[in-house]
């Protein structure tokens, strides 16, 4: 065999180890991929209340996921602290591409009002808290419950029926 022969064979060797290698990594990340979904669509149809299959917009709970207990942070933008109305804006910009304000009272003049009872994933929720402006907002999700930054807790979901959200609740609204 000549060596020209011989160094064709060992290149297309490892040419065909090297895409195989590349498929089985591919549907490593396909399979974690996959997982990754089925645990957090479980975890959040757990703490929603509401059956796997209803939790439809993975990328929305993928967020929730990657931001959840991140602390509260005054005009905070980021994974070390973050208020309210910035994870809004955050969370609108990467679920669902739309750039909307990060601040709660101009956000109240981006949205079409809603009727609490017509609340849809994806819409926003206003509350008053010490003040007798808007002062706090959340993305509704599911029965009943929103994303939101508290000042205690930090970025977390709870339940508009809970009695002080019932008490401080102002509005809610679509983004236009």
């Amino acid at each position: 065999m000549s060596l020209g022969k011989f160094i064709l064979i060992i290149l297309s060797s490892s040419l065909i180890l090297s895409c195989k290698s590349r498929k089985l990594a591919e549907n490593s990340k396909s399979e974690t991929a996959t997982k990754t979904s089925k645990s957090v669509k479980a975890k959040y149809a757990e703490k929603l209340g509401v059956d796997s299959k209803d939790i439809k917009n993975e990328k929305l709970y993928s967020f929730i996921d990657e931001w959840y207990g991140v602390p509260y942070k005054y005009a905070g933008k980021d994974k070390k602290g973050i208020d309210c109305s910035s994870l809004t804006s955050t969370l609108y910009l990467a679920v669902y591409q739309k750039s909307i304000s990060s601040n709660t009272k101009s956000l109240v003049d981006e949205i079409k009002s809603v009727k609490k009872s017509e609340l849809r994933e994806g819409d926003l929720v206003f509350f008053k808290i010490e003040s007798t402006k808007v002062s706090h907002v959340g993305v509704y999700l599911l029965n009943q419950k929103f994303v939101h930054a508290s000042t205690k807790k930090g970025v977390m979901i709870s339940d508009l029926n809970e009695p002080f959200f019932v008490k401080t609740y102002h509005s809610a609204g679509r983004v236009k």
